[in-house]
């Protein structure tokens, strides 16, 4: 799990930073680049579903992927043509997206108790994102294709490793495409606040998309030394954060959970929006903190709001159409806005970031008015037959 996620945020974080620095890249390349993890996002559940559930032990095709996918990250590296990265970067998210089921699948299949087993095993990889950060600050390589190199050795590494994990064999009958999208859960849009909050966790990725995209350039840019370390900052709160949320969705109830976590979205893109390495570097700090309140109260919650209202028979298929809406549809649609809105706001090759940030800014207002207008769920929520 430590490798698992040091490889994301070796690279992912500082994509943006390198390909201005390096590649010369325009808003609409940088957004395009960040879509490709959507779109594997949403490809990726056929693969699980159809092919690696059935055929391959899941260890085995995790290796393969991990050792390909490094030679594949160190091969970006040596392109200098935007479209042919592009193309490098969305085979390697082809690659990596399925390795996360695969990690998760290797895992449970050695638990007994997974729901109290697992997150000891999963904050591990929240440990490795943030290793990552510090690691590329303390080299200072946020600029260079080292961040690239760092995050090849670390995935062959882990595809070494992958076949030395326990053995998880293929179950045989797998599953459909239908059943690993979450398509049997569409039940749930019978259910209008379910389907309220659907929508508004789809439209939320927008400006969730526009910190993964382009909050690391934007920090680069506006002074902040070792701005990749310090956003590490961010996973730290994620992590301290988490630990209050299963107290406060049974206390203060889902709505006020979800209204905290957009009303954060919100705060964070105004303090980007008028915060400077000078008088005001307090409110990068701040941007930068609250990512722990802006995905725990949105997303984990939503997660668990799921869930409860799913039930047990439906809950697997519930979370896979949550995922693929939100970080496939909805982070697709996000990069590719962030992309042409940061292009548009940008006057002979300055980024205006001022009125980029409160782009995001405005998007979260919209979804707050929307969701305190239509969202109405009881404070304790009865789980579905």
């Amino acid at each position: 799990m430590f490798l698992e996620y040091f490889i994301w945020g070796a690279w992912y974080v500082t994509m943006a930073t390198y390909m201005t620095e390096i590649l010369q890249s325009s808003g609409v390349q940088v957004g395009a680049a960040y879509s490709a993890l959507a779109i594997a996002t949403m490809i990726s559940p056929f693969f699980i579903g159809m092919v690696a559930d059935k055929y391959f032990s899941a260890q085995r095709i995790m290796g393969v992927f991990h050792i390909v996918g490094g030679l594949l990250l160190y091969f970006s590296t040596q392109i200098t043509n935007n479209a042919a990265f592009y193309w490098v970067i969305l085979l390697y998210s082809l690659l990596y997206m399925p390795t996360i089921a695969l990690s998760n699948n290797i895992a449970f299949s050695q638990m007994t108790d997974p729901g109290k087993q697992f997150p000891w095993i999963r904050v591990f990889g929240t440990v490795g994102w943030i290793a990552a950060g510090i690691t590329i600050g303390v080299l200072d390589i946020a600029k260079t294709s080292s961040t690239f190199h760092l995050a090849a050795a670390a995935s062959v590494i882990l595809g070494l490793i992958s076949f030395a994990l326990p053995n998880t064999p293929p179950k045989g009958k797998g599953s459909d495409a239908s059943s690993a999208l979450g398509v049997e859960a569409f039940v749930l849009f019978k259910d209008k606040p379910y389907l309220i909050f659907f929508i508004a966790a789809v439209l939320v990725c927008i400006p969730l998309s526009f910190y993964y995209g382009f909050a690391n350039l934007f920090l680069d840019q506006a002074g902040m030394e070792n701005a990749t370390g310090k956003m590490t900052l961010g996973q730290i709160s994620e992590a301290m954060f988490i630990l209050a949320i299963p107290f406060l969705f049974n206390t203060i109830g889902v709505k006020k959970m979800l209204l905290l976590g957009i009303t954060a979205w919100l705060l964070r893109y105004v303090c980007f929006a008028f915060g400077n390495s000078d008088a005001n570097l307090w409110m990068l700090y701040a941007g930068i903190i609250l990512h722990g309140i802006c995905y725990d109260f949105f997303f984990v919650t939503g997660y668990m709001y799921t869930e409860k209202k799913a039930g047990e028979k439906i809950k697997n298929a519930a979370q896979g159409l949550f995922t693929f809406a939100t970080y496939g549809l909805g982070m697709f649609i996000g990069t590719w806005f962030s992309g042409f809105t940061s292009e548009y706001f940008t006057k002979e090759g300055v980024y205006q970031w001022e009125i980029i940030w409160l782009v995001p800014a405005c998007i979260s207002v919209a979804v707050l008015i929307y969701f305190i207008l239509f969202f109405k769920e009881k404070l304790q929520i009865e789980k579905a037959a």
